[in-house]
């Protein structure tokens, strides 16, 4: 089988779609399939080409692990405003497209992943012109999203975007969610759609392995004898990470100086939140690494005694199930679960966490000091992940339950189970 992916991240960029269609493309590739992944020159998150790479107009070709990749030309900007991303979008999108003309042999399967939305909207140009079966994969409700953070304003531009996400949802033969809310949410959308599938996100217990805190990463960021409650991912304004200021003013308060919060990793909301640390004199509280290699999380989760996953209080996000919670579970971290809906019941149903209502900054508080006061609940909290996410959500199940999709789509026949459990 001859699959086109089109993805816009992919390594050695480390965040969560580039792992996810990384991990799945060269599981795929070891079965037999033949994967061609056309993605970009990698820059992200500081919008700066890696070392070793060049963003060239004309595609780069290499190998990966045995995925054919191409690297195509397009406008990198880093997070400089929505109107250098959108250029960013559509020059991979002509970029893409001419490299699908020129450089592919005609695929069984066209394959791509939203968002970004021009990504999705490459494979539906790409499927037709090459009248190719066509996968989409959702992992986030765009544009919608844009307006849930703030970003953007309901209004004309949104509307028109809409009428888009519609028709590129139709355009598909298939269409690949990470959850039950995102399925539910294209079906409002484009009701009489019945072709949706559930992958969710994983994780490789390979590369995610419990092993005991890092002395150096210890001594580094100054976190010896606290307990450790670390916040892995973007700092944006999706997250809501206001509530660890309020959390650490709380905990200041109360004279815990036996709890320290880790926030590793960078975004727009970032430079704010440390000034404002800052002046509410919380460095004894807070400590920011900023953005951390890829092949450091092991020892960052290893180094937390818990690990926060935090969104914004939105109806949308009740649809997110991210993929960082299934790393602290392989790690047996115990998990403060500050998202409500789908995750929070898979977290709940492992036993590895507690509850938090998004932005209950005094919850938050009062969680961080029960685990710290109780390790025997912090071990049993933390242990109860592992074998959780080995039975139910490991990167080898997932992309073997997403290839058996692809085989069907491509052989044009009916895909006989539709999985709404990462199980299958």
């Amino acid at each position: 089988m001859r699959i086109v992916f089109f993805t816009h991240y992919f390594p050695p960029e480390g965040n969560a779609p580039a792992s996810r269609t990384y991990d799945h493309c060269v599981r795929w590739t070891a079965a037999g399939a033949k994967v061609t992944v056309i993605t970009c020159a990698p820059n992200v998150p500081n919008g700066v080409v890696y070392e070793g790479y060049k963003n060239r107009l004309w595609p780069q070709q290499e190998d990966v692990d045995g995925i054919h990749v191409i690297r195509v030309g397009t406008y990198i900007a880093a997070n400089a405003g929505a109107f250098h991303r959108i250029l960013n979008y559509l020059s991979y999108f002509i970029s893409a497209i001419f490299a699908f003309i020129f450089f592919c042999r005609r695929p069984d399967l066209v394959i791509a992943t939203s968002p970004q939305f021009f990504c999705g909207w490459t494979g539906t140009i790409a499927s037709i012109l090459k009248w190719t079966p066509f996968v989409l994969e959702i992992r986030d409700i765009w544009p919608e999203s844009i307006v849930a953070v703030g970003a953007m304003k309901k209004g004309l531009t949104i509307r028109m975007l809409e009428v888009f996400e519609k028709l590129m949802y139709q355009s598909a033969t298939h269409i690949v969610a990470v959850g039950n809310g995102y399925k539910e949410a294209i079906l409002k959308r484009v009701p009489n759609f019945k072709n949706i599938s559930i992958v969710t996100n994983g994780v490789d217990l390979k590369k995610f392995t419990p092993v005991p805190a890092d002395d150096q990463f210890l001594t580094q960021w100054d976190l010896h004898n606290k307990f450790v409650c670390s916040y892995v991912g973007t700092i944006g304004m999706a997250h809501g990470l206001d509530v660890v200021i309020e959390a650490a003013k709380i905990l200041k308060q109360e004279g815990r100086d036996d709890v320290k919060f880790c926030l590793v990793g960078g975004g727009a909301n970032k430079s704010e939140l440390q000034a404002k640390a800052k002046s509410l004199n919380l460095d004894d509280l807070i400590v920011f690494t900023g953005r951390l290699p890829k092949n450091q999380m092991g020892t960052v989760l290893a180094s937390s005694n818990a690990l926060l996953i935090h969104l914004k209080n939105c109806e949308l996000f009740t649809t997110v199930i991210p993929s960082k919670m299934f790393e602290a579970m392989a790690m047996a971290r115990p998990i403060l679960m500050g998202v409500d809906g789908e995750a929070r019941e898979i977290v709940n149903s492992s036993g590895a966490g507690l509850d938090l209502d998004p932005g209950d900054a005094d919850g938050l508080a009062k969680a961080v000091c029960k685990l710290a006061d109780a390790p025997e609940l912090t071990q049993r909290l933390g242990e109860a992940g592992r074998p959780f996410v080995a039975a139910n959500y490991t990167r080898d199940r997932l992309a073997r339950k997403y290839f058996e999709i692809l085989e069907a789509v491509a052989d044009r026949r009916p895909v006989t189970h539709q999985p709404t459990e990462s199980t299958a």
